[in-house]
């Protein structure tokens, strides 16, 4: 017996792929989305971490040059000796203007932890002298390390010139450590992420491509199935007709025989149909009223008559159902007591039953007898005992299903099993002066 479809199939690893590649291309744009974002946060981060910086020296520029006063024609500094912004950093420095030459730093801020040479402080107190407002530019002090100039002018007292200017003195990497620590921060957050993006990406990539899983696991079950089920009568078909054309005059003798395998592999063929509908849910039940009873006696008039003929108990019976499938269900029923009906010391007449009860049909037998506790077995495709497939009994649990029923199996007594098709019983039409077999199919096809 075949065993269960390989799952290494072409089609299965193209589907693979593509998932990885949906997977990949949601992680993708995750990782562009989230570099995009963490650029211009860092980048605003740095622009913002500069212009406080810029902001608190023109702060302390401006202090100082407010506190630079004239007495007498000579420059006077003792205001900026006490004040909090001469101290710490920025550093601050003074410088005043000479006539035809560089200016000349009169004040340096208590603190100084810049050695900047005088070329690049006097240049922006020039530039900031010559523009009446501030300047800014970029140098390094002796030991090599960068720093910020912002220059500020101030004015002469009595004659309201320009007579020098306050320079600030700031660190680029002030702030920096918090900085960096933004920084890391974005990159182990935008790294998370990432790793969950590329896991919801490859599950809900998994559940878009679900219903394409679907129809691959239907068609791959619908191939074993033609496969498994029509390798019996073709082999049987092809041993007679070998046979047959072996031996003069032999074919009469086969024929019976070929002809069976042909009838097994036209209900295998419908079965295979009517599984692939159920699975594709293509032209759902096609429910209507529908006359179960001469349903059943026209499905048990069909058996070949080579098979044991059937009792039949059949009630009137009205439901709501698609008779091309509960034709194929009870055909289903029949050959599985055909085949595993009948115990050899049952008297001849005690075999079949067929019974019409309401909504319900029941093909009882005298074999060996079923374990109700083992019809989810038997209801499995290619779980069955005595050698058959269980395709049928599969397919018969998929009909009830479809109509709002179920298959049922219990003990009968004296010996064998009786398995009950229950459907759903017909509506009451609302308005209906008709008599109660009006308008009822009877299921011929």
């Amino acid at each position: 017996m075949p065993g269960p479809v390989t799952r290494r199939s072409p089609a299965r690893r193209r589907l693979r792929r593509l998932q990885l590649r949906l997977t990949a291309a949601y992680t993708l744009i995750t990782v562009v989305g989230l570099a995009c974002l963490s650029w211009l946060v860092i980048r605003t981060d740095d622009r913002a971490r500069q212009d406080a910086e810029y902001d608190e020296m023109r702060r302390r520029a401006s202090v100082a040059a407010s506190l630079v006063y004239y007495e007498d024609g000579r420059i006077r500094l003792d205001g900026l000796h006490d004040d909090e912004a001469t101290a710490g950093t920025p550093q601050i420095l003074v410088l005043e203007g000479r006539a035809g030459a560089d200016p000349v730093t009169v004040f340096r801020g208590r603190a100084a932890p810049f050695a900047v040479p005088a070329g690049p402080v006097a240049a922006v107190a020039r530039a900031a002298m010559a523009d009446e407002g501030p300047a800014r530019a970029d140098a390094r002090d002796r030991s090599g390390r960068p720093v910020r100039l912002l220059g500020v002018p101030f004015h002469h007292d009595a004659t309201d010139e320009v007579a020098g200017a306050a320079v600030a003195v700031g660190d680029p990497e002030r702030g920096a450590d918090e900085h960096r620590s933004l920084v890391l921060s974005l990159v182990v957050g935008a790294g998370a992420l990432t790793a969950l993006a590329a896991l919801t990406g490859h599950v809900l990539s998994g559940r878009s491509m679900r219903p394409a899983w679907e129809a691959l696991e239907q068609q791959e079950r619908l191939l074993a199935d033609a496969a498994h089920e029509l390798r019996t009568p073709v082999a049987v078909m092809r041993g007679s007709v070998e046979l047959a054309a072996g031996a003069p005059g032999g074919l009469d003798a086969h024929l019976p025989r070929i002809r069976r395998a042909a009838e097994r592999m036209s209900d295998v063929v419908e079965n295979l149909l009517t599984r692939g509908r159920l699975e594709a849910a293509v032209d759902a039940v096609r429910a209507e009223p529908l006359r179960l009873d001469q349903l059943v006696e026209e499905v048990c008039a069909e058996l070949p008559e080579s098979a044991p003929r059937p009792r039949l108990r059949l009630a009137e019976s009205v439901v709501e159902a698609d008779a091309a499938l509960v034709r194929v269900a009870v055909r289903n029923l029949l050959d599985n007591a055909v085949r595993h009906g009948r115990a050899a010391e049952a008297p001849e007449g005690d075999g079949l039953l067929v019974t019409v009860r309401g909504p319900e049909v029941a093909v009882a037998d005298r074999g060996p007898g079923v374990d109700p506790a083992r019809l989810p077995e038997l209801t499995e495709r290619f779980r069955s005992p005595g050698g058959g497939t269980g395709i049928g009994l599969s397919l018969v649990r998929r009909v009830a299903e479809a109509h709002r029923g179920m298959l049922a199996v219990r003990a009968r007594p004296g010996g064998g099993a009786e398995f009950v098709l229950r459907l759903a019983p017909a509506r009451p039409r609302r308005g209906s002066r008709g008599g109660p077999h009006d308008s009822l199919m009877i299921g011929r096809s």
